[in-house]
């Protein structure tokens, strides 16, 4: 139902579930969050913010990496599976990862911590990650963690 005069309707429900409607000073920040990464990527995201619908979900996530990848490795994460490797395939170093989690941050409902930048070797890790933390799911144990000094950035000092 649509709000009309006299007639408010409030969106309660915390995120899972639906998601709150863009006010236009949410829908200028997340231009300003996203003004380097691609069109596809900006729209993704609007999109998300309006339906909640986790299909927008992989083109925000992939365009929040590229934006931080060297120009000449963005080809292999548009073709990529969730297989790819962060550092190995990407070049990803502990810094980079920490910019890519805070513009994750800035554009999604999510809070990863260091402890779940430890998860986050492959394409799909960051998936499955921000996909547990959005819909309240519990993270699968993982078995391949990076050390916690690379996470902290310890490994550049």
């Amino acid at each position: 139902m649509a709000p009309t005069a006299g007639n408010d309707v409030e969106i309660s429900e915390p995120f899972p579930g639906s998601v709150k409607p863009d006010p236009p000073k949410n829908e200028a920040y997340l231009r300003e969050a996203l003004k380097r990464c691609s069109a596809s990527t900006y729209e993704a995201a609007c999109r998300f913010r309006q339906t909640g619908d986790p299909a927008c979900l992989p083109a925000i996530i992939r365009g929040v990496i590229e934006h931080h990848v060297d120009p000449d490795l963005r080809p292999k994460l548009r073709d990529a599976d969730d297989d790819l490797r962060l550092i190995e395939d990407l070049g990803i170093d502990s810094l980079t990862m920490m910019e890519i989690v805070a513009l994750a941050e800035d554009v999604l409902p999510v809070s990863i911590s260091s402890e779940d930048l430890c998860r986050l070797r492959t394409l799909g890790d960051v998936k499955q990650v921000i996909e547990c933390k959005l819909f309240g799911l519990p993270l699968p144990k993982s078995t391949d963690l990076l050390p916690g000094d690379w996470v902290l950035g310890k490994e550049i000092w």
